[in-house]
């Protein structure tokens, strides 16, 4: 299948976003060559800064094969930011509503146009200590396995010391350098075909994010943690150390302690799902 021309609206922001680019960050760039030429494909990044989506879209930019982003359904309203989303394709999210699936109904149209779309597995910034991928949802996994397409994983490193996550102010001096590594598609041909399950979803998805990991060990050249940081985890984690701070801090005394929470309530959490 041919691929899409680039349009004007993603020419235009390229003008736009280029030139501030290029001042702010080196560039050491690697592995276009497993981009796909023709036909529609993922790609799934790493995400560690604010403006890494800028930086991954000129490095993907430059291979002529443009990605389509999954972003707030916000963006995409009045004004000249939500032409500019409309224009370049990319594709809303709404989140928390009855149409949250169809961002993935949008996704699979797109691939099997012969798009790529590019996801951000981990679903927002790292929120590991040391930048390191965190696990992943599995959004990409399904895609994947629903139109059969290449997922090429992507690790990038250096927009998060321009601008560390969750940070205000970027550091500036000394010039940052933007390593991006593109590698080969990764293998899930051993999920096609099978019930598309919450365990196979999940196991897929630990394969893609193995693979970015992967490519980011060899930018950074130290091995990442054997578990992966899970967000979802260590909140649960966080409030039973508050409640047992809590209770023994302010326990009467005579009084029972309670268990420090209740297996409905880590139900409710979502270790069960």
């Amino acid at each position: 299948m041919p691929r899409r021309r680039i349009g004007f609206w993603y020419r235009f922001a390229a003008v736009i976003c280029k030139p501030p680019l290029v001042v702010l960050l080196r560039r050491d760039w690697r592995g276009m060559e497993h981009i796909p030429a023709e036909g529609g494909f993922i790609t799934a990044v790493n995400h560690n800064s604010h403006i890494d989506p800028f930086a991954y879209a000129h490095f993907q930019y430059n291979t002529g094969r443009v990605p389509r982003f999954l972003a707030k359904s916000g963006l995409f309203k009045k004004g000249f930011v939500g032409a500019a989303m409309r224009g370049t394709g990319q594709i809303p999210v709404y989140r928390e509503s009855t149409d949250a699936l169809s961002a993935f109904r949008a996704a699979i149209d797109a691939v099997n146009r012969g798009e790529c779309v590019a996801f951000y597995p981990e679903g927002t910034l790292t929120r590991d200590p040391d930048g390191w991928p965190m696990t992943g949802k599995t959004g990409a996994a399904r895609v994947a396995l629903q139109t059969k397409c290449p997922v090429i994983p992507v690790a990038q490193w250096g927009c998060n010391e321009l601008l560390p996550p969750y940070a205000k102010k970027p550091h500036l001096l000394p010039r940052k350098t933007h390593r991006v590594l593109a590698g080969p598609p990764v293998d899930l041909s051993r999920f096609y075909d099978r019930e598309m399950t919450a365990d196979l979803l999940k196991e897929a998805t630990e394969v893609i994010m193995a693979a970015i990991t992967a490519q980011l060990e060899e930018i950074r050249g130290e091995k990442a943690p054997e578990t992966p940081y899970d967000p979802r985890r260590e909140r649960i984690e966080q409030r039973r150390r508050t409640q047992k701070q809590t209770k023994r801090g302010g326990q009467e005394p005579g009084r029972p302690v309670r268990s420090a929470q209740s297996p409905k309530s880590v139900q409710e959490e979502g270790l069960g799902t």
